[in-house]
């Protein structure tokens, strides 16, 4: 029986896939291991009652799994992890945090006027600074593992959102995560699993003050 998987609609265009990275991170997650699904694009704006008598959280994404609904993309993956564990996908322990600030400080970059670049920047170095003392060109190696599924829409997100609003770009110098994120959105379950930029900017739209 496949998996049944709900996640966010574009703003806009409830027919069309949204720009949720938590949403993303599952669906590659699925997609890296090859798993057959069927997908709910929910409307955040109106949601449908079905969706919210499954889930009275209201919150995408949610996985049907064994009969049952389960929310939050970390306990998702984990299940599926566990589960399916053909073709692994774990990141050694180690290894497991990196990158782990980029999406807070990312987004208090965006969404908080005159905000500096600054602790983004730190984030961002030390991300290359790890990518340059090991062996890639993903985070634990020359397999795509579940920490680069979980950075992989939020650095797509960075771009795409701070570019738009910001016209800010990550430096050229951090040339190991230009190769990353390189390698990352080059990825075949990615480029079928991301939204479009013009609904990344929608998204994001809201929260933005300049």
């Amino acid at each position: 029986m496949a998996l049944e998987v709900c996640v966010k609609a574009a703003v806009g265009a409830p027919d069309v896939l949204g720009d949720c990275p938590f949403s993303q991170r599952v669906l590659l997650t699925l997609e890296e291991k090859s798993l057959p699904y069927k997908m709910h694009l929910i409307n955040l704006s109106d949601k449908p009652k079905w969706f919210l008598d499954i889930n009275p959280g209201g919150k995408v994404p949610v996985l049907k799994i064994d009969g049952k609904w389960v929310p939050d993309s970390d306990i998702i993956v984990n299940l599926l992890e566990k589960k399916y564990p053909e073709p692994s996908l774990k990141t050694p322990p180690k290894f497991a945090s990196v990158g782990s600030k980029i999406m807070t400080t990312f987004v208090t970059f965006l969404t908080t006027k005159d905000a500096s670049d600054g602790p983004l920047l730190h984030e961002l170095e030390a991300l290359e600074n790890h990518l340059k003392s090991h062996d890639g060109p993903f985070i634990a190696g020359e397999r795509v593992s579940a920490v680069d599924l979980s950075l992989a829409p939020k650095l797509y997100h960075l771009e795409v959102a701070l570019g738009h609003f910001k016209s800010w770009s990550v430096p050229g110098s951090l040339t190991h995560v230009h190769n990353y994120m390189h390698a990352l959105f080059s990825l075949h379950s990615f480029e079928k699993t991301k939204a479009e930029e013009k609904y990344v900017i929608a998204g994001w739209a809201p929260r933005v003050h300049t």
